[in-house]
């Protein structure tokens, strides 16, 4: 009888070993295969951000103002048609001026040109959460203040995918 019982309590053991091995088998097997689902994601995503990363647009201003002109309309919506595929990316808009005027009236100018930018994108059904804007005044300039060529290049709102 003794042996029986412990042949028993030996099988029990055993039977459970094996089903606690089998167990941690599949749980293994599942964990492998939801990680490589999660690389795969990640891959995917890096990829698409990537390619989002191409696109960029620039939008310029008459002097003195923060009204966006049709050609500025045009350049807007191109942007945001080019990133309708990527809709996790993140925009950074950032504003600049030229150096005609004040410094106080050169960052205003700069910070409302971001801002009609900013609201031009949101209009066109880019969320909020995923613009970052910032203005830079007459600093950074991208050509010269000496020619109105060059200072109508540096009036601009600069747009990017992070």
């Amino acid at each position: 009888m003794k042996r029986l019982a412990l042949g028993l309590v030996a099988s029990g053991a055993f039977l459970a070993v094996g089903c606690a091995s089998a167990y941690q088998g599949t749980y293994d097997k599942t964990y492998q295969q939801l990680e490589s689902q999660a690389d795969a994601e990640r891959r995917k995503e890096e990829a698409e951000h990537a390619e989002a990363k191409k696109y960029a647009a620039v939008v310029y201003f008459a002097t003195g103002s923060a009204l966006i002109d049709e050609e500025g309309q045009r350049e807007i919506t191109w942007f945001v048609e080019k990133l309708r595929p990527y809709p996790k990316a993140v925009i950074d808009v950032q504003g600049f001026a030229d150096s005609t005027g004040s410094e106080a009236t050169n960052a205003a100018l700069s910070m409302q040109r971001t801002q009609a930018v900013v609201a031009a994108l949101v209009s066109q059904g880019i969320p909020p959460d995923q613009v970052r804007q910032a203005h830079y005044g007459a600093n950074y300039q991208a050509a010269t203040n000496t020619t109105p060529q060059g200072r109508r290049h540096n009036r601009r709102v600069e747009l990017s995918v992070e």
